[in-house]
């Protein structure tokens, strides 16, 4: 009967464990969704804190402030939800406490470099920083295109499973010399079982 139990228990252990895995996010922009699958064995750091600040709505209302044709989009941070564009880009934190900043200070918490081999292409997720290497925080980028000079030097986590035109919609908007679409590009995020977004697209 023991054995049984302890059977049943790991079992539901199990599928507990494979389905925190196979949660996807939605990334919802006027021009489409976005679904991206997170790669928790190359980059588990990088995947949790992108989930943390999903759930805590961090990223709704935030826009993708910088998008180069042929490189990527770049969105997340929350100074680019208020009217000046100038502050876009220059903010953002981790959704926890990994060990870098403040414990006692959220605004200084930020994400250790996670590099991996994974390469970055067309669609791939990966975390915007600054020089410094353990400098990631809510800022990330969707490459429009291949961009292997980044590979080893970026944490990717993630990639596009569909919606990659909407990477295309985004990347063409018309732009400001800081490469700030005119035009506010909004986003949501919100996760969801890969299932139910597999059975969104289908229907």
């Amino acid at each position: 009967m023991r054995k049984t139990f302890i059977l049943i228990f790991l079992i539901g252990v199990l599928l507990m464990s494979c389905s925190k895995d196979q949660k996807v996010a939605v990334i919802s922009t006027k021009f489409g969704d976005m679904v991206v699958e997170f790669f928790p064995d190359v980059a588990p750091k990088h995947v949790e804190n992108f989930q943390i600040l999903a759930e805590e709505g961090y990223y709704n209302g935030t826009t993708f402030h910088r998008v180069i044709p042929g490189f990527m989009i770049q969105g997340g941070d929350p100074n680019s939800k208020d009217l000046d564009r100038m502050n876009d880009g220059t903010g953002g934190r981790a959704g926890k406490f990994f060990g870098i900043g403040r414990e006692n200070d959220p605004e200084s918490w930020t994400v250790p470099a996670e590099f991996n081999d994974t390469p970055h292409q067309r669609g791939t997720l990966s975390m915007a920083r600054s020089q410094n290497i353990d400098s990631g925080s809510s800022q990330f980028f969707i490459c429009h295109d291949n961009a292997p000079f980044l590979d080893g030097q970026y944490t990717v986590f993630g990639q596009l499973i569909s919606g990659i035109e909407v990477v295309d919609e985004i990347v063409n908007s018309e732009r400001d010399p800081r490469d700030n679409p005119l035009d506010r590009v909004e986003m949501t995020v919100s996760l969801v079982d890969k299932s139910e977004a597999i059975k969104n697209e289908n229907n």
